[in-house]
This record gives C-alpha cells, sequence and structure tokens, in this order.
C-alpha cells in the first residue's frame, strides 16, 4: 500500500474509526448537495426526527434541472419534475439552516464550478457530494469522491462516510503542453491510454512538470474526468499556484489566518520519498487536441490520427468498438478533423469556467458560427458569466452567433430543455459521450477542449483549432 502521500495523510487525519466490516469511517469537512440526489435522504432525516449535526460544512446548489434560458426560470418552473426539487431543496436547506445558492443568487451554478471559486474547496479537506464528477475538487490538494443516496444521508446525520481507502497511482506528465493543445487534451490522453476502467481500485496523483504548469481551472478539468477513467478520485498536491488561487476568496482564510493554514496545506503534500502502488509516465510534449471517435471518453485520438479499426485493437475492445463506430458514423483509417457537427456546445462542471471561455473566445473574435451549426455557450456559475459579460467576453460571443445562457449544467446531461435532436452530431466540452447523454439516444457526441469546440462551431466540422489564425 502507499505510504507518505496526500491520500494517505489526509485519510489518517479524518478517519474516525475502524467500522466492523472492514471499511474506514471517515469525517467530512465539507459537503456539497445539490437538488436530485439530496430529496430522498432530507426526507429519511425528518421521518426518524434527525437533525444535521454540521450545517456549516454543508453547502447547497441547483445545477442539474435549472433552465438556461433567463424566461425559463419563473416560478413555478414549467417542469413539474423540476419545480418539485427546487421546491424540497428551498426546504430542506431552509429548515436546516444550510447554505442554499438558488436561482435568485447571483453564485447559483454548477456544485464543482461554485465551490472552487468561492473558496469552499481548499487542500487537506475531505469532499463529497452526490455526483460523481465531485473528484473536481481534488485540484487543490483535497480527497473528493462522489457518493450515492443513502451516503448523502449518512453524512447529513453524521457528516462521516463509510469508505474502502484506494490504492495511489502517480501519473508522471513530463514535458510541457503546445499552442492549441489544453488540459482537457491531456487528461483524454490519460483516460485512452489506461482506460476507462484503468483507475478502477485506485486514486490518481497527478504531477510532473505539465502539471505544474497548469492554472488553477485548468487543474479542475484534469481532477473532473479521474472519475471518467475509473478512478474515484484524482489530486494533484497543493503549491503557489493553488495558494495564490485561493487568496482572498470569500471563505478561505484571510490575513494572518491564511499563513498559518498555508503551512498546514504544505504538510499534507505527498513526501518526497512517498511510495505509490502504481507509477506511469506520460509525455506531454507532442500531445495534439485530443477528440473522441467512440462512446465513451477513453475512446479518443488526436486530431490527426486515424480512428482505429476494431480489428486492431486489444480484443476486449473490438466489439464496444464496432458497436461505437456504428453509433457515431466514424470511419476507421481516417481522422476526426472533418467529422461534421450540427450544435457546438461549451460549458459543463468540466469546462464552464471564465478561462475556457476566453480561450474559446480567442477563436471566436472576428468569426462567426457556421449557419448549419446550433451552438449554446452555458456559464458554470453566475459569477463566471457576470465575469464575462463584464470583460466583453460574452458580446464575442453573442456576436459570433453563440447563445448566451444562464448557468447550469444544461446538455452535458440534458436534465432541462438542453439537449440534442435526432442523429445530431455535438462538439462538446463536457465528460460524457454516450449514448442518449445529452438528450436523444441517436445523438452524436464529440468530447475535445473548449478551444476546439469554437473551432468546430465555425468550421461546421471538427477542426485543428491550430490551424485556425488566433490572437494569444
Amino acid at each position: 500500500m502507499s505510504e507518505r502521500t496526500l491520500y494517505d495523510k489526509v485519510w489518517d487525519r479524518h478517519r474516525v474509526a475502524d467500522l466492523p466490516n472492514g471499511q474506514d469511517q471517515l469525517f467530512i469537512g465539507l459537503h456539497l448537495i445539490h437538488e436530485v440526489t439530496s430529496p430522498q435522504p432530507f426526507s429519511e432525516l425528518r421521518e426518524r426526527g434527525i437533525e444535521v449535526p454540521y450545517p456549516e460544512r454543508n453547502v447547497a446548489t441547483v445545477d442539474h434541472i435549472v433552465p438556461t434560458r433567463p424566461e425559463g426560470r419563473e416560478r413555478p418552473l414549467a417542469d413539474e419534475s423540476a419545480e418539485g426539487m427546487l421546491t424540497a431543496l428551498e426546504r430542506n436547506t431552509s429548515e436546516t439552516g444550510i447554505q442554499f445558492y438558488g436561482l435568485d443568487s447571483e453564485k447559483q451554478g454548477i456544485t464543482h464550478v461554485v465551490a472552487p471559486e468561492l473558496g469552499l474547496t481548499q487542500p487537506g479537506m475531505t469532499v463529497v457530494c452526490g455526483d460523481s464528477h465531485t473528484a473536481t475538487h481534488g485540484a487543490f490538494g483535497s480527497i473528493a469522491f462522489g457518493i450515492g443516496t443513502s451516503q448523502v444521508r449518512d453524512v447529513l446525520a453524521s457528516q462521516c462516510v463509510a469508505a474502502d481507502k484506494a490504492d495511489v497511482r502517480r501519473i508522471e506528465v513530463d514535458g510541457r503542453l503546445g499552442d492549441g493543445v489544453h488540459s482537457k487534451d491531456l487528461v483524454l490522453q490519460i483516460i485512452a491510454e489506461l482506460g476507462v476502467d484503468g483507475g478502477v481500485g485506485y486514486v490518481y496523483e497527478y504531477g510532473g512538470e505539465a502539471v505544474h504548469d497548469l492554472s488553477m481551472e485548468e487543474r479542475l478539468a484534469v481532477c473532473n474526468m479521474s472519475i471518467e477513467g475509473g478512478a474515484r478520485a484524482g489530486y494533484i498536491n497543493p503549491d503557489e499556484t493553488t495558494y495564490e488561487f485561493l487568496r482572498g476568496r470569500e471563505f478561505a482564510p484571510q490575513g494572518d489566518a491564511f499563513e498559518e493554514r498555508k503551512a498546514y496545506w504544505e504538510s499534507i503534500a505527498s513526501d518526497d520519498d512517498a511510495e505509490y502502488d502504481d507509477v506511469v509516465h506520460l509525455d506531454a510534449d507532442d500531445l495534439e487536441p485530443m477528440v473522441t471517435w467512440g462512446t465513451n471518453p477513453g475512446q479518443a485520438v488526436g486530431i490527426r490520427e486515424p480512428v482505429p479499426a476494431p480489428d486492431d485493437l486489444p480484443e476486449g475492445e473490438r466489439e464496444a468498438a464496432r458497436v461505437a463506430q456504428n453509433h457515431t458514423g466514424v470511419t476507421p483509417g481516417e481522422p476526426m478533423a472533418g467529422y461534421p457537427v450540427d450544435v457546438a456546445f461549451l460549458g459543463t462542471c468540466t469546462n464552464g469556467r471564465a478561462s475556457d471561455f476566453r480561450e474559446a473566445a480567442a477563436v471566436l473574435e472576428g468569426r462567426e458560427v457556421h449557419p448549419s451549426v446550433r451552438a449554446l455557450a452555458v456559464p458554470g456559475s453566475g459569477t463566471v458569466k457576470s465575469t464575462l459579460e463584464a470583460e466583453g467576453v460574452a458580446d464575442i460571443f453573442r456576436e459570433a452567433g453563440f447563445e448566451w445562457r444562464e448557468a447550469g449544467c444544461s446538455m452535458c446531461l440534458a436534465m432541462n430543455d438542453d439537449s440534442l435532436s435526432g442523429d445530431e452530431r455535438c462538439a462538446s466540452s463536457s465528460n460524457r459521450n454516450y449514448v442518449g447523454r445529452q438528450g436523444s439516444k441517436d445523438g452524436r457526441t464529440v468530447l475535445m477542449s473548449p478551444a476546439m469546440v469554437a473551432a468546430a462551431a465555425v468550421e461546421g466540422e471538427v477542426t485543428d483549432v491550430r490551424e485556425l489564425e488566433v490572437d494569444a
């Protein structure tokens, strides 16, 4: 087993007890709540007369079901089910004293965008949420993972969760990302190399020169997709990039308290002589913009690489590849460049932050969306939206022909009105591309970076963004 890693240190400091079933009972520093996975747990607590003992360690927002058109947010919501979930969350947070960022708050947005930007997520924490992309918060050097509905109940009732400790795999990425290559490309390459099940039983520790050079928002995108590679959690050791991001944020320690806390944060980083259960080395120097050709994030290639023929893949992957290629309609042996797209979607907990929209805006400025493409820009939070509007970035999107929406999960999983129709093909900055994910069983989703989404929107087909002249 691993020793002296950040994961070991944080786990040991939050372990409350050894449970009879062999699991550990962990204290949870931050529990994030949204409207979809919380109504039943709150109801169970109410039925049993159990109060929430640590409301200050629980924070809620509404994201999955919210309409992103301004007129669609008038109450009651047109979707009765969505209105019911939102009403329940309003009642539950009000009765328990839990902070809630609802539709009337400028800070409402996607859980995994809101918590980092408010400084709620900090190094050394344990963070959970009833959502698999909770791994996002590992970018701060926290241990963050998704939990099920019954565990949401347990955390609300006790601020603890029963959990199995995983092995730790160090993913060392040497070299540097080139122009037009972003953290989304890096994590898609990692998943393509290790497989969508490669991380089962592991927590991923990302490190090396290429990871060190990433901004905090880029690091959040990498850790976000750990679960897509099978790892329940992924993290990056905290450093000066982490501390500078946190400094001055609303819920981060202030003044001398920040410096005191920083000393603790530095102490929980993996030691130089830490021992890992596995170490994998990758090189970022020759990495291309990555796009998916199939129906999982591991079925991905560089933009100039040919789509693989199923018979050229390992035997265990061949049938899945045939089914996926039959669905997406790609041609083995040809690159993904030139694959037509009908929809361009920019947003989500993976790539819905301000820097993601700035990268895309640099591509869009002075250009227009292809007439055959429907283009949506959905900021990850109200704060991201207002920031980009103040900077003039929103105007670039509008002038290019994008619909500029309100914050929410939107077409990532189509739990609101934002969805694909029929067999539309979508260039998407989201994190999953399984059949039906974006609301149509016949829809096709191609995962890529925000800059690549912008290039596809302009050209009407999957395009190497490096071929477009872009002002840095």
